[in-house]
């Protein structure tokens, strides 16, 4: 005769007969509830129906829900959890949570920010605060952002630190793509831009230079203006405005859409998935761009000199004994520290999205300026710096 089977264990039990749901008192006003086991939609729907009568019928002061012993939970069950903690359930008591998974906890948190974004929301639009409240809010909110911004940092340091060097997890395809639409794909306004601004610097030194007789030391200023300060900073420009608010809106969207929740949920970080790729594209890249921005300025500069009479040879010598290597080199640098101002500003914004239908475009617009000052800021630096090491 073969051996009988265990029966199997009742919805709220597990298999050796534990219950896993129980609520109980522990003292006068103090309950305890501990939920173990699979809280699915299934069962999260029966504690739904059974919980609210059991708890009114309490009248606690305070709740200790845990935790420890659950194995599972889904959207249904972290919705429960949610209610429980926010006291929906029991009315003035206070609520502890134990023993809850670290995975869990995530979720968990996420979960609540998002159903508490649009309450938040509407109570900031109702109210109309004074001007010390708003001075006191902005102070308030440029700690929060620059603490944002310092965590942002040493989070894409790691990632780039874990990430860059293994093959497994770096996704070089992405880098490739990236490479693309921002540098590629950028490079007919970058010749535009550059070329005309040549051509006006080259037009407007001509005439004042001409007074002295000097005007073939257009190709000194070209050269020098060009490859040490405009090559570089128009270049940064157009990426912030072009690139880095494709950025924010690429990452903007995807939070919008609770993509980057998803990745969350599956285990993968979204900075290590998703910014590192940016942040090493635009590093590669921008050094490229501003090497080719360098040229098409000079280009510029010598077809204005060409149709002032003088020879290209004359144009190639002057412009060789005043540039330097070094001052290719303080271009190129710039053109790298421009780059990763861009994309980490790009990626920043797009992940500080709010909610709401003008959030990905206020994260475009506010990755152009935040990353357009910065460029500027930065380059101030640089020419107070070279000007310290070369006096």
């Amino acid at each position: 005769m073969p051996p009988r089977l265990p029966a199997p264990a009742s919805p709220e039990t597990s298999a050796d007969g534990a219950p896993l749901t129980e609520l109980s008192l522990a003292s006068p006003g103090t309950a305890c509830l501990r939920i173990g086991g699979r809280l699915d939609l299934d069962r999260a729907t029966r504690l739904w129906d059974d919980l609210p009568a059991k708890l009114s019928a309490m009248s606690l002061d305070k709740l200790d829900i845990e935790v420890s012993g659950m194995e599972f939970c889904d959207g249904a069950g972290m919705a429960l959890l949610h209610h429980l903690c926010a006291g929906d359930m029991t009315p003035g008591a206070v609520v502890n949570l134990r023993g809850l998974r670290p995975e869990f906890q995530s979720i968990l948190n996420s979960y609540a920010g998002s159903l508490e974004e649009g309450a938040e929301g509407r109570e900031t639009q109702e109210q109309n605060p004074s001007v010390p409240a708003r001075i006191g809010g902005a102070v308030g909110d440029l700690k929060l952002g620059l603490a944002d911004q310092i965590a942002f940092i040493g989070h894409i340091s790691l990632g780039l630190a874990t990430t860059v060097f293994s093959r497994r997890s770096m996704r070089w395809n992405e880098v490739l793509r990236v490479f693309e639409t921002a540098g590629v794909n950028a490079l007919p306004i970058v010749s535009l831009i550059s070329l005309l601004v040549g051509l006006i610097i080259a037009f407007e030194s001509s005439q004042p230079l001409e007074q002295f007789g000097a005007q073939i030391f257009i190709a000194n200023m070209i050269g020098l203006v060009m490859v040490r300060e405009l090559g570089p900073l128009m270049t940064a420009i157009i990426l912030a405005g072009r690139s880095g608010s494709a950025f924010a809106a690429e990452l903007g969207t995807m939070k919008v859409n609770e993509e980057l929740d998803a990745l969350k949920t599956m285990g993968l970080d979204p900075v290590r998935f998703l910014v590192v790729q940016r942040i090493v594209a635009g590093v590669l890249l921008t050094p490229v761009l501003t090497l080719y921005s360098m040229l098409m300025g000079v280009a510029g500069g010598v077809i204005v000199m060409l149709g002032l009479g003088f020879p290209f040879t004359a144009i190639y010598n002057q412009m060789i004994s005043s540039l330097k290597i070094g001052d290719v080199v303080v271009g190129i640098s710039k053109g790298a520290v421009f780059g990763v101002i861009v994309s980490v500003v790009g990626c920043l914004r797009g992940l500080q999205t709010q909610k709401g239908p003008s959030a990905v475009g206020e994260s475009a617009t506010r990755a152009v300026v935040t990353g357009i000052l910065l460029i500027i800021i930065a380059d101030a630096m640089f020419s107070v710096l070279l000007f310290l090491l070369k006096s």
